[in-house]
């Protein structure tokens, strides 16, 4: 028995070594190949350029101490790279895997996305647009607040023909023509500058970037019309001009974008009519033309051609005319803000009995008169309903549950005519809107002096000889 014990745990003992040694022997193997096949790194021209544009951004940071290695195999956050496979010399048949820059975003936007920080006089290096040719993408987030920081006059032609995303937001420092920055970018699919000093025109090479699928200039302070062309867009999915100085008639191609989920061209000086040839955005989700100059040709109809809308703005422009029907197939709607409009007429009941998913109404100072539709106390997802300064009329259709629902955000003085039932008990817990209504006056009851009477002999004589007046008068009839 002994034996056979002390034969089993040597021979458990050379099974032991033997996989020792076969795991020696493929670890030695392994470690040859990954000698052998050496990953790519970071040309060191490239390298150096990497570390003079962190400098520019923030040469509080000591960037090359920190990252002294190849700053493709331990780069600092918001630095990517990216293999590629190029020609060896003149050799056609010849290639060799190299490695390249091909994403900078700088500015800490959240933990997240912990980009390099930007220091508070930081420059935009020229090396960006000479050094990288291979970039992707470039990210600028509240870098440029204090020192003038001037947009490039021009952009050699070698740069960006790799480019899909320029973005710059929140750098109010940033200065200068949009031209100067917009090259022969084929290949850019965002082209982001929110929050900037840019100014001038829109450059007209901007309509031959066929890749673009968003095209947000919002809050600088670009002027003149649409210069450039949109016929060759059509992959544009977001337009946002908000905030600007834009001004003319809106073009009637922008309706061939029949890929756009966002347009938003407010708080500019647009004016004349709103194209009916934007009835072919069937994909449109988000419109906002508000607070432009748009004449007085009534809330457009097209609207009802939209099934996939969910947020429609036409405030601030003095459109005319009554709130259309149109609302039987826009059930996905959740917010409508059509204040300061000059609407006319009544609040038609099929906006309450159609949209269903209704989260906030604006109907805010036009002229709007009669009684509110009940219909509007129905919308469950309600959470603001404003029809402040109106000439509505009549009693307050809703409960005291959709009262404490919407709570605040019901806002309705300003219609004089208005009254509320009772029955909301206004008090502490009844929202101010509604406590500054008045109270609404008890119905007349037609039969009171009829009944009053029949109390008394004398006023049941009286009742008597009306009744018969009116059987003589069927009799002889």
């Amino acid at each position: 028995m002994l034996w056979f014990f002390t034969t089993k745990m040597a021979i458990s003992s050379s099974s032991t070594s033997f996989m020792f040694t076969l795991v020696v022997f493929f670890t030695t193997i392994l470690s040859f190949f990954v000698i052998s096949i050496q990953q790519p790194v970071l040309n060191s021209l490239e390298q150096d350029s990497v570390y003079r544009v962190l400098d520019s951004v923030n040469p509080n940071i000591p960037w090359r101490s920190l990252f002294p290695e190849d700053l493709c195999s331990s780069p600092p956050h918001g630095v990517v790279c990216d293999y590629f496979t190029e020609l060896s010399g003149d050799n056609v048949s010849s290639q060799i895997e190299t490695v390249h820059i091909t994403e900078l975003s700088f500015g800490y936007v959240s933990d997240y996305s912990p980009n390099p920080p930007c220091y508070p006089n930081s420059t935009l290096n020229p090396l960006i647009f000479t050094s990288f040719k291979f970039l992707r993408k470039l990210f600028f987030y509240k870098c440029f607040n204090e020192t003038h920081v001037p947009v490039p006059d021009h952009i050699p032609a070698s740069f960006g023909s790799r480019l899909e995303e320029l973005v710059f937001i929140e750098n109010p420092s940033f200065l200068g023509s949009l031209g100067g920055i917009i090259g022969n970018y084929t290949n850019l699919r965002r082209l982001v500058l929110t929050g900037n000093g840019v100014y001038g025109s829109i450059p007209v090479k901007v309509g031959d970037l066929v890749a673009l699928e968003e095209i947000t200039l919002s809050r600088n302070k670009l002027s003149g019309g649409f210069s450039f062309s949109l016929a060759k867009l059509k992959n544009l999915k977001i337009l946002d001009l908000s905030q600007n100085f834009f001004e003319g008639n809106l073009p009637e191609e922008m309706g061939n974008l029949t890929q756009l989920l966002k347009l938003d061209l407010s708080y500019n000086i647009f004016s004349g009519r709103i194209p009916d040839g934007y009835n072919l955005l069937e994909s449109l989700e988000f419109l906002d033309l508000s607070f432009n100059r748009f004449g007085n040709f009534g809330v457009p109809l097209f609207l009802a051609e939209m099934p996939r809308l969910k947020e429609v703005y036409l405030s601030g422009n003095l459109l005319g005319g009554e709130i259309p029907e149109i609302w039987e197939n826009l059930g996905g709607i959740v917010r409508i803000g059509f204040s300061r409009a000059g609407l006319v007429g009544k609040i038609p009941a099929s906006m309450g009995l159609y949209l269903k998913n209704l989260c906030y109404l604006g109907l805010d100072n036009n002229k709007l008169q009669g009684s509110m539709p009940e219909e509007l106390g129905v919308l469950d997802s309600a959470s603001e309903i404003n029809l402040e300064n109106n000439n509505l009329s009549g009693r307050v259709p809703f409960s005291a549950k959709f009262s404490a629902q919407v709570g605040e955000k019901l806002k309705l003085k300003g219609n004089p005519d208005l009254c509320v039932d009772g029955k909301f008990r206004i008090g502490k817990n009844t929202n101010g809107s509604l406590r500054q209504l008045k109270l609404c006056k008890e119905p007349d009851n037609p039969n009171a002096v009829l009944f009053n009477a029949a109390r008394s002999p004398s006023g049941l004589l009286a009742s008597s000889h009306i009744l018969m007046f009116i059987g003589f008068s069927v009799f002889f009839a």
